[in-house]
């Protein structure tokens, strides 16, 4: 998983229009239609080895992640908070009507559902989802927003980690009475202040400002803060350099800057426990897709696994070198890569993510690189591949149905995100690929690091990493990647991306389509990804948003005669679409 959200196609023109408002309150029946294809997994890998303080410093980790769990929800909707208070108070009327929409709460981190022909719209009585979610002012378009900053050249804007409001004295006041309530903000962020006065001594202010999400959410943050140096504390006698990074989190969180964190986190050695705590991916900004949300994950460290990993990948400048682009760039051949288990996930990354590479910030991770989170119990679930293995045996032809392995999975995905270490990572003008592309960033950016785990897997099997049957199950799973079970929509960048690989692949003859059944060409396959990584290397180099919108126009097609089909089989197939994730370190963990 890389960072964030997608694709608007072009101008905006292929979004689907927001789902309407809901007036009532699902029922049972409704959503048993979602519930009945929903897996339920507990994670629970086992803390004996922790010491007492680390199992201090976990307990706050924990409780500092509610609290961002919360921010998620307030920043995607601005009535999820209240949704959540709808259930308690339905619990007391209907209480098994409130267990299964409090199911669907968990599922979908908020009030609004995905139903199985892919259309989003809220299981109670709330608002339809807007594309810039909260974030953003909540009747502000795009195009109203491109004219200000066409205009005023305001930047702050599309900064990741603000808040967009809309210049009016009510609001300007709001947020000078928060500031002045919190008197280190205005020493963290100087000239905030003046820029709020400044709304507030014009007469008739009009059009929008941004404020720091340090500001925004400072209410919540505050006891972020104190438990985030609380775990400092008590996990300090067992690993400084954690209790290093976890105090300058802190600090980054009320400052809007993680430079300071993240250099500690990607340059630390930690022994057992390791948490992403931040407003890191951009995917649900469907406005702009830069916007961050919240999210954190408490993991724990397989110590030997994770240094077996590190010695298997520790030089890959020849990859680098090796790939379709002229641009070249050095890279830090002793990649940070850990295998963990999930104690638990909050915000953004709570669901069944894989793995993370992270940070995101094209000039952290040229100064410090980027550390690789890898998910073990997610990676290597048997219920999770159950219905992988049966979605891949429904789309492919019988000849096929053994090439697929769940250790395919774990190597394509940390490849993946070594992926996103090589290749271009700012344009031919030196701008950051968000800046240059956009909405397109995301989906280009995930695209290249699918491509590139696919492209550089001869060269391992070379070195003896994979043998033949090990490069034959990364191929069949660069392919199960593909695979779709509804039309994605233009706002899912993972699927629209997987849709574009599928139809190269088609039309270079990797793949075939023939009596309801897709038939790999192995010869072709190696051809095919390079020819596309070269494609995606060169929209990137350019930094051309149109170029880029064009060639997700060309490429993003669907065909019922052939992906509707596949996709029937494989709805057919399988038994769950859909994925509750409850953690056995949380005493509460059917309520987000």
């Amino acid at each position: 998983m890389k960072k964030a959200s997608l694709v608007m196609s072009i101008a905006l023109l292929a979004v689907p229009p927001a789902a309407a408002a809901s007036s009532h309150y699902w029922s049972k029946d409704e959503a048993a239609v979602i519930l009945d294809k929903t897996i339920e997994l507990e994670l629970a890998p086992s803390l004996e080895g922790l010491a007492e303080g680390e199992r201090i410093a976990l307990s706050h980790l924990l409780e500092a992640g509610r609290l961002m769990h919360e921010l998620y929800l307030e920043q995607t909707h601005h009535q999820a908070l209240d949704a959540r208070k709808m259930l308690e108070a339905l619990a007391t009327r209907e209480p098994q009507q409130a267990e299964a929409l409090g199911k669907l709460f968990h599922v979908f981190k908020g009030p609004i559902a995905t139903r199985p022909d892919n259309t989003r719209t809220p299981f109670l009585p709330v608002d339809a989802l807007r594309p810039g979610k909260n974030v953003y002012p909540l009747d502000a378009t795009r195009a109203e927003l491109d004219a200000w900053r066409s205009r005023h050249g305001d930047d702050a804007l599309l900064d990741p980690m603000t808040v967009v409001r809309r210049a009016t004295t009510a609001n300007a006041r709001a947020d000078l009475a928060l500031l002045f309530s919190h008197p280190l903000l205005e020493t963290l962020h100087p000239g905030l202040r003046e820029r709020l006065e400044t709304v507030l001594k014009t007469p008739q202010p009009q059009g929008f400002y941004a404020i720091p999400y340090a500001l925004a959410y400072i209410e919540r943050l505050m006891p972020v803060y104190r438990h985030l140096l609380a775990a400092s504390e008590a996990v300090r006698p067992h690993d400084a350099d954690f209790a290093d990074y976890l105090a300058l989190r802190a600090r980054d969180l009320l400052a809007n800057d993680y430079e300071a964190g993240d250099a500690a986190w990607v340059s630390g050695s930690f022994s057992r426990l390791n948490a992403q705590i931040g407003s890191y991916e951009t995917y649900d900004d469907e406005l702009y897709g830069v916007k961050s949300f919240f999210s954190a994950s408490v993991l724990l460290k397989d110590v030997e696994q994770s240094a077996a990993l590190a010695r298997a990948i520790a030089d890959i400048q020849a990859l680098e070198n090796s790939l379709p682009y002229s641009r070249h760039k050095k890279v830090r051949t002793d990649i940070p890569v850990g295998v963990y288990d999930v104690i638990a996930d909050f915000g953004q990354a709570r669901g069944t993510n894989t793995a993370s590479i992270l940070p995101n910030d094209a000039d952290h991770a040229r100064k410090y690189g980027r550390i690789i989170l890898m998910r073990r119990n997610i990676l290597t679930s048997e219920e999770l591949f159950r219905d992988t293995r049966a979605a891949w045996q429904a789309a492919l032809a019988p000849a096929f149905h053994q090439h697929l392995d769940m250790e395919a999975g774990f190597q394509r995905t940390l490849w993946h995100e070594i992926g996103h270490y090589l290749g271009v990572d700012r344009d031919e003008r030196g701008r950051t690929l968000d800046t240059a592309l956009q909405e397109y960033s995301d989906l280009y950016e995930e695209m290249k690091a699918d491509l590139v785990a696919l492209y550089v897997a001869p060269a391992l099997r070379k070195s003896g990493y994979y043998d033949d049957a090990g490069l034959r199950a990364l191929y069949a799973d660069g392919i199960r990647r593909t695979l779709q079970q509804v039309k994605p929509r233009r706002d899912q960048p993972y699927q629209t991306m997987q849709l574009m690989q599928m139809n190269w692949f088609l039309d270079k003859g990797a793949l075939r389509f023939a009596n309801g059944k897709l038939i790999i060409n192995h010869d072709r396959y190696h051809d095919a990804v390079a020819s596309l990584l070269r494609e995606v290397l060169a929209i990137q180099s350019a930094g051309d948003p149109e170029r880029a919108a064009a060639f997700v126009e060309r490429w993003a097609r669907w065909d019922e005669n052939l992906h509707g089909v596949i996709a029937a089989n494989i709805r057919d197939a399988v038994r769950y679409r859909y994925r509750l994730v409850r953690y056995a370190a949380l005493p509460e963990t059917g309520r987000d």
